[in-house]
């Protein structure tokens, strides 16, 4: 295997755990909007569901910066 290919097999990697970030991260807000609306809600589960949702998108931000070149390159 080429350096190349070992990049290329690496950059494709981090795309797909992105995509499943991102989904998993759209999947939870949808949940917490369907808790959000429910009267009988458990509070404890929604703020854990809400933390949850932020540390994806935590995940998702560092991602996003480690797949984008760095401009002052």
């Amino acid at each position: 295997m080429t350096d190349e290919d070992n990049v290329n097999t690496q950059l494709f990697e981090r795309m797909r755990r992105l995509r499943e970030l991102r989904i998993e991260h759209r999947d939870l807000d949808d949940v917490i909007e369907r808790l959000s609306m429910d009267i009988y809600v458990d509070e404890l589960q929604l703020r854990r569901l809400k933390k949850r949702k932020l540390a994806l998108k935590d995940q998702i931000l560092r991602l996003e910066s480690e797949l984008i070149p760095d401009l002052n390159a």
